[in-house]
């Protein structure tokens, strides 16, 4: 009888264990979709590739990206909560605030950070779990605060300078060898976003899985990601970036700034330099904030340019709260998950999750934003208006 029990106890454990992996590899997926844009947004734009091109080469470089470093996995794994306070239950519920909150923005157009989501989820349901104290305050502030809070205005300055030398240095070029060239480094510089991107961004997945393995006592704590766990990641935000999260892509592309290639090319060369130095210093940087940043400074630095500064601060003010609302529902789904008890109550979290996004995914049918119409005119709506003759009458 003993042992029976025991072998349904290790049974429920495991099943917990697969539930809360293909729930963060579900957030990774997102992780992906939502920030293609981060890279390809410019490039879509300006012309320099073709929408669906765009995606398939970012998905290759972001795959290549995530096995290129893993010192942002050790800072999520490690660095931000008392891995020992941390159960299967904590992990689900902190992924269910970071996947909700994704699946927000995302169907409002609104590039918030899918670091940040992720991040505040996990810290979150810690703290409903353990208490304040289970958090590590230090690292969460020189982690993530502090780098959250400049490297928009870092990326925006390097770009608005790029900007103004790129212009400045080829402005008696003739105009056809001119767009040429930039077009050409303009598919460069997107490239290395992508691969700087599958540096940074997959590995906070690795490090919430490798969290969840510690927490099930399959690894030891501080052990760094196991090769399957770096490699499933690397597929799941591969996967989600082919799909394209269109909404946000139309929203860098065409809200903030309108964009000609040589500003595309400063603002995505700013990105990959800022991405690529806080992957190598283990910063857990959102890609999504840098991007932002870059993009707006290419508005400053070019004489003329029209930057759209009500679109900016609803992004700026999405940031704000991301950290704060992905917390409150880890808290909420871990109090929800505990309060049911066991595997049951990881069960009721993972189906919520999946409606959830089944629901997303219905709305954000009617209308949709597609490769096909992702560069219309924008009209301040993240939808584009329908062409005037297949307008009802």
């Amino acid at each position: 009888m003993g042992r029976l029990v025991t072998f349904v106890h290790v049974t429920g454990n495991d099943a917990v264990l697969v539930l809360v992996v293909a729930t963060a590899l579900g957030f990774d997926f997102t992780n992906g979709f939502h920030d293609t844009g981060n890279a390809m947004a410019t490039s879509i734009v300006t012309g320099a590739l073709r929408p669906r091109a765009a995606v398939a080469v970012s998905a290759v470089l972001n795959l290549v990206g995530a096995f290129l470093s893993t010192a942002v996995a050790a800072t999520i794994a490690s660095g931000l909560v008392d891995s020992g306070d941390v159960t299967l239950t904590v992990v689900m519920a902190g992924l269910a605030g970071s996947i909700l909150w994704n699946l927000t923005t995302w169907f409002f157009g609104i590039p918030s950070s899918s670091s940040h989501a992720l991040i505040g989820g996990v810290v979150g349901a810690t703290m409903a779990a353990a208490g304040a104290s289970a958090v590590k305050w230090q690292g969460l502030v020189a982690k993530v605060i502090v780098p959250a809070a400049l490297s928009p205005f870092i990326a925006g300055s390097v770009a608005a300078l790029g900007t103004y030398l790129i212009h400045r240095i080829t402005r008696d070029v003739a105009e056809g060898p001119r767009a040429h060239g930039f077009r050409l480094g303009q598919v460069g510089s997107a490239c290395m976003v992508s691969l700087a991107h599958g540096t940074n961004d997959a590995q906070k997945t690795m490090g919430v899985i490798t969290l969840a393995l510690i927490a099930n006592g399959t690894l030891h704590a501080g052990a760094s990601a196991p090769v399957w766990v770096v490699t499933c990641c690397a597929v799941a935000i591969a996967l989600g970036t082919y799909i394209g999260g269109w909404r946000v892509i139309r929203a860098l592309g065409k809200g903030l700034v309108e964009i000609e290639a040589p500003q595309g090319m400063a603002a995505e060369s700013a990105s990959a330099a800022v991405i690529l130095s806080s992957t190598d210093f283990g910063y857990s940087l959102s890609t999504t904030h840098v991007a932002t940043g870059s993009i707006l400074g290419t508005g400053v630095g070019r004489k003329g340019a029209v930057v759209r500064w009500h679109i900016a601060h609803r992004m700026v003010a999405a940031w704000l709260i991301t950290l704060p609302a992905s917390a409150m529902v880890g808290a909420l789904a871990y109090l929800v998950a505990n309060g049911i008890g066991g595997t049951a109550g990881v069960v009721v979290i993972f189906a919520v999750l999946v409606l959830a996004s089944i629901a997303f995914f219905a709305a954000s049918r009617r209308p949709a934003v597609t490769p096909e119409n992702v560069n219309a005119a924008w009209t301040g709506s993240v939808v584009p208006a329908p062409p005037r003759d297949e307008v009802s009458p």
